[in-house]
């Protein structure tokens, strides 16, 4: 088993295992939630199978979804997410990402910000969006939205830089 593949498994865990025993534990406000299990979305490598980070994206959010009782909101976001990931890298990188010389531990901090808010903001309108399913609610799923995702932006942002490589 190569050094990445192990990094990832232990990731993918670990990222389930605090999101369902530490993160849906808080609930501020009654509605501000933090789901960083995205991280290993946001930070899968890209040169990596794209089918396999499919999978990948929808086990991880199916397992949320087994733990929180949710329904599959996480794993439709999750997968979602995954699916939509090169746009957003296209958009966010450019060239780096075109010619694939892109590498997430070592972005410039403003430019992990605004990747990690563009992607979260993302994920989380898909989750409130499948998780109210109902047009009336639109302003709730953008509450919801805008302030879950400044609270994951947040822990995320804190969380990599914490553990950045540091090569």
């Amino acid at each position: 088993m190569d050094n990445s593949l192990a990094s990832n498994i232990f990731k993918f865990i670990v990222l389930l295992l605090v999101q369902v025993t530490i993160c849906s534990r808080i609930n501020l406000l009654g509605y501000i939630n933090p789901f960083i299990y995205i991280i290993f979305i946001l930070m899968y490598p890209i040169k990596n199978n794209r089918l396999l980070f499919l999978l990948l994206a929808f086990n991880l959010g199916l397992l949320v979804d087994m733990f929180l009782d949710s329904g599959g909101v996480h794993a439709g976001a999750s997968v979602f997410l995954a699916f939509v990931r090169p746009i957003f890298l296209k958009y966010a990188f450019g060239a780096l990402y075109e010619n694939q010389t892109l590498k997430f531990g070592k972005l410039q901090t403003n430019e992990l910000v605004i990747y990690v808010s563009f992607m979260t903001l993302f994920h989380h309108l898909t989750l409130f969006s499948l998780e109210f399913f109902n047009i009336t609610q639109i302003l709730l799923i953008l509450k919801n939205t805008l302030v879950s995702s400044l609270f994951t932006v947040s822990l995320s942002i804190l969380i990599i830089l914490l553990f950045k490589s540091r090569k």
